[in-house]
């Protein structure tokens, strides 16, 4: 007897519980199949609060974006930024990493990189899926503007390095955060200033940001990257900030913060 009375009141219990319960939903999942890739990728997307499917959107494209990684924590920022300064209702697509070591690096023949990094190398095709693959298939499924960010650290900001080099009009806006200029013995920052010399596109803006906390290496490479873009695209917004109270573990949240304070400050 006594059981059956336990049971019944768990009955109830999980009853009541369930009628007060409901989904948390803050956007959608969606998976692309890449041809380029040869494989599934998987995108979490996050929708403005007040999202209509006939009004059109900015686009944050977010590296290292899974749901463990940087996605939430950042999308709190583009909710916050929206909520409490002058930030536009935005989409942003985290994409989710499979193996960001080998989408987020190019070919090395160092061979302690090789030892370290045993799946290298693939930054041309990945960069290659955001072009042909990604962006196409956001913008079918979405009414986008022409405004399209990317956000990026570490090895991301690699990436994002290597895109604004490479392919500039992939994005209007990249904010770069604690780049791992120093793979291959800094031969893409060595190469940094006729590749820009080159260019004909420019972006809107490109954010610079390091930790004071980080290393020397990866200090200075920020910094030179900054000043490269000074120099040569003097038409070019870019900000560099040397966060003083960040390390490599704590800088991405707060130096993406100083970005959007940055890009869509307070006003009364």
């Amino acid at each position: 007897m006594k059981n059956l009375l336990l049971l019944l009141i768990a009955f109830i219990s999980l009853s009541v519980y369930s009628q007060n319960t409901k989904p948390l939903n803050i956007g959608e999942i969606k998976t692309i199949q890449s041809k380029v890739l040869n494989e599934e990728r998987t995108l979490n997307v996050y929708l403005p609060q007040s999202y209509d499917s006939k009004k059109e959107y900015p686009v944050i494209y977010l590296l290292d974006g899974s749901i463990n990684e940087d996605f939430l924590h950042i999308t709190g920022l583009v909710q916050f930024f929206n909520m409490m300064f002058n930030m536009p209702d935005c989409i942003v697509v985290g994409i989710a990493n499979v193996d960001r070591k080998r989408d987020f690096t190019f070919h090395t023949d160092l061979k302690d990189l090789q030892a370290d990094f045993p799946t290298t190398g693939n930054s041309e095709p990945f960069i290659r899926f955001i072009e042909t693959e990604l962006q196409p298939f956001v913008e079918k499924s979405y009414k986008t503007t022409n405004a399209k960010y990317i956000i990026g650290q570490s090895l991301g900001g690699l990436l994002a390095t290597e895109i604004l080099l490479k392919k500039p009009q992939l994005f209007t806006h990249y904010l770069i955060v604690s780049p791992s200029l120093w793979w291959d013995n800094e031969s893409m920052l060595n190469e940094a200033k006729a590749m820009l010399e080159k260019q004909t596109h420019n972006p809107e803006y490109v954010y610079v940001a390091v930790g004071k906390g980080e290393a020397k290496i990866m200090r200075d490479e920020a910094e030179k990257l900054a000043k490269l873009l000074k120099e040569v695209k003097k038409n070019l917004r870019t900000d560099y900030v040397l966060m003083t109270d960040e390390n490599h573990a704590t800088i991405l949240h707060n130096s993406i913060y100083k970005a959007f304070s940055k890009l869509f400050p307070y006003e009364e």
